[in-house]
Parts: structure tokens; C-alpha cells; sequence
């Protein structure tokens, strides 16, 4: 074992549960970054039922971040109060809208 990180799937749905609560901030917005810059637009972020710590760090990000539209915590067969459902903001080109002008 090297202890290197195993790489990322880039596919709507993050788990936490590996991940420690100082990774967290950072991991959620970069995936977030990167699954927009994608055209995925649609998201789970897992964090666990536990005392709630995770979601309000999750939800607080996701209340603050550009490119997220709406979320939500997951419903039946989605993870529950568990998991928040994400939609990100669709742009002409896959983006926010916002980027580099003329």
C-alpha cells in the first residue's frame, strides 16, 4: 500500500464516508467544479445520517457556491436525509453562464 489516494470517480455521486471532515470543504467544491465543467449537472453528495455535522457543512457549501441551483435531502431509494440531492446551473456551453467575455 502506498498511501496514495485512489483517483475519484467523476460520475454525480460523491461518498464522504472515507474522506475526514477537514478534506470535506474543499473536496465538495472541486467535485462540484468538475462535475459542472462536465455537463453533470445532476448530483448525491453522501454524508451520512451520524449527528448531522457533515450535511450542515455540505449544506452550507452548496448554499454558498455559483454553480449549485437547488438542493435538497435525498428521498426514498436516494439515501434519505443521508444524502442531498444537487442540481447544478446549466449554461450555454455546459457552464454557469459566467467565464472569460471578448
Amino acid at each position: 500500500m502506498t498511501g496514495e489516494p485512489a483517483p475519484l470517480a467523476i460520475d454525480g455521486e460523491l461518498d464522504l464516508h472515507n474522506f475526514s471532515p477537514k478534506e470535506v470543504g474543499r473536496l465538495v467544491r472541486e467535485y462540484i467544479e468538475v462535475c459542472h465543467d462536465r455537463g453533470i449537472v445532476e448530483l448525491r453528495i453522501i454524508h451520512g445520517k451520524g449527528k448531522g455535522v457533515l450535511r450542515r457543512t455540505v449544506h452550507a457549501i452548496l448554499g454558498r457556491h455559483p454553480a449549485v441551483e437547488s438542493f435538497r435531502l435525498g428521498g426514498h431509494g436516494e439515501g434519505s436525509w443521508g444524502a442531498t440531492m444537487v442540481t447544478l446551473r446549466r449554461g450555454p456551453d455546459g457552464r454557469d453562464g459566467e467565464g472569460e467575455g471578448p
